[in-house]
C-alpha cells in the first residue's frame, strides 16, 4: 500500500505550527530518500511509547454515549460537494503531502471489512469508548510542527537510543523549533526546499550545534516509498507523524484529504504497511500497528457541525490508522490556539462503536 502522504501548506520561511501534547509517539515512515536539494539518510526507529494525554481515561463500563453538546455553529463551512474535493493531496509549505495514490490520502470507504473488525474494536473499547481530540486552543496540547525554506542551515544529529533505525543527519532543524509537551518530545520540520519530512523523537537541543534524540526518520513527500520492515520512526508504528495530524488550517477549508493518525492503548506484535514496526504483544485480538479504521458509513452526521463534522466527514472517507501505544480513541492534531474547543468536544460523544477495521493489507512480523 502507499505511504504516507503529508501535506504542509506554508510559505519558504521557517513557519512554526503547535501542535504538542503529552500524548503518545507519533511514527513517521520513510523509504528512499531521493536527493532533492539536500542528501538524505536511511531510516529507522524505535519501540511504542506513549504518554497519556491530560484528559481522565473513561471507564469500560461507561454509559452509554450523550448526546452531542449544544454548540454555536462555527464559521467552517463544508463544500458543496466535499467528495471532489478529496481527489487532491494536501499540501504544506507548497509541499504536497504524498502523491496521490499514496496510502495516506486512499479512499477507504469501499474497501472490505477486516475479518477481525469486531474484535479489534472491543479490544481498543476495553479500556476506553469515545473519541477524544488531543489537541486543542491550549498551547502545550497537540503537536507542533515547523516549515522551513531550503535555505535552512544543516546541523548535526545524535541518536540516543534507537540510532541504527535512524536517518543520520543533518538536519534541517532550527535552534527554535517547538517540541511537543509531555515524555514524547517529537519535533517535525518540513523543509520546503527539497519536500522532505524530519522528524524526531524525546528531542533535546544540544548547548552546541545541533539536536540530540532517540530516534529521528526522514520522509520524502513525494515518494511512496516506506522504511524497512521492522524499522520505527519517531512514532512506534514507523509511521511519519506530521501526514496524519488535524491541521487547522484544512479544517477551516472545510475538508480533510487525508487519513488521521491514533492510538490505542495495547497492540499485537505485528503492523500492516505502511506501517514498518511494532510495539505489542503476542496476544492477536488486538490491533496491529497500521490497522485502519473508518467511521461506519450508517453513523449519523447531522448533529454535528463546525470542526468536528471536518473531521468526523474525513474519518468516513479516509479513516485513521493506529500509530502508537497510548491512550485509546485519542486523535493527533496540531497545536494551534485557534482551535475552538466547544466546537472540538462534539467528538467526545462519538462511541469507539461506530467504526469498523477495513482490511488494507497482511500482517506482517
Amino acid at each position: 500500500m502507499a505511504v504516507l502522504a503529508a501535506v504542509l501548506t506554508t510559505a519558504c520561511g521557517a513557519t512554526s505550527a503547535a501542535l504538542g501534547t503529552p500524548n503518545d509517539q507519533a511514527g513517521v515512515g520513510a523509504g528512499s530518500l531521493a536527493s532533492a536539494g539536500r542528501a538524505l539518510p536511511n531510516l529507522g526507529r524505535f519501540p511504542a511509547s506513549l504518554a497519556p494525554t491530560p484528559e481522565a481515561s473513561q471507564s469500560p463500563t461507561q454509559a452509554p454515549a450523550p448526546a452531542p453538546p449544544s454548540v454555536t455553529p462555527s464559521t467552517v463551512v463544508l463544500p458543496p460537494d466535499p467528495v471532489s474535493a478529496f481527489s487532491v493531496p494536501p499540501t504544506i509549505g507548497g509541499c504536497s503531502v504524498f502523491p496521490s495514490d499514496n496510502a495516506w490520502n486512499e479512499d477507504v470507504s469501499g474497501l472490505p471489512l477486516d475479518p477481525n473488525s469486531a474484535t479489534y474494536i472491543a479490544s481498543i473499547n476495553s479500556t476506553r469508548q469515545f473519541v477524544h481530540p488531543d489537541f486543542g486552543s491550549d498551547p502545550t496540547y497537540g503537536i507542533p510542527y515547523t516549515v522551513v525554506p531550503g535555505s535552512q542551515p544543516l546541523v548535526p544529529i545524535t541518536f540516543t537510543a534507537y540510532g541504527s533505525e535512524s536517518d543520520p543527519g543533518p538536519y534541517p532543524i532550527p535552534a527554535n523549533a517547538p517540541v511537543e509537551s509531555g515524555s514524547d518530545r517529537h519535533v517535525l520540520v518540513l523543509d520546503t526546499g527539497n519536500c522532505h519530512l524530519y522528524e524526531m523523537y524525546n528531542s533535546v537541543k544540544n548547548s552546541g550545534a545541533g539536536w540530540s534524540c532517540d530516534s529521528g526518520a526522514v520522509f520524502d513527500l513525494g515518494s511512496d516509498a516506506l522504511r524497512p520492515d521492522t524499522w520505527t520512526s519517531a512514532d512506534a508504528a514507523g509511521l511519519p507523524i506530521l501526514p496524519g495530524l488535524v491541521r487547522y488550517d484544512e479544517v477551516q477549508s472545510g475538508v480533510i484529504t487525508h487519513a488521521l493518525r491514533f492510538t490505542v492503548a495495547q497492540t499485537q506484535n505485528g503492523f500492516i504497511h505502511p506501517a514498518t514496526h511494532q510495539a505489542g504483544s503476542a496476544n492477536t485480538s488486538l490491533p496491529p500497528m497500521g490497522l485502519r479504521l473508518r467511521l461506519k458509513a450508517s453513523f449519523d452526521l447531522s448533529p454535528f457541525h463546525g470542526e468536528s463534522l471536518v473531521i468526523l466527514t474525513a474519518l468516513k472517507k479516509y479513516g485513521m490508522i493506529v500509530a502508537d501505544n497510548g491512550s485509546s480513541w485519542y486523535i493527533s492534531g496540531s497545536t494551534d490556539t485557534r482551535w475552538n474547543d466547544t466546537d472540538l468536544d462534539q467528538l467526545k460523544s462519538v462511541p469507539g462503536s461506530a467504526f469498523e477495521a477495513v482490511r488494507t493489507g497482511p500482517i506482517q512480523h
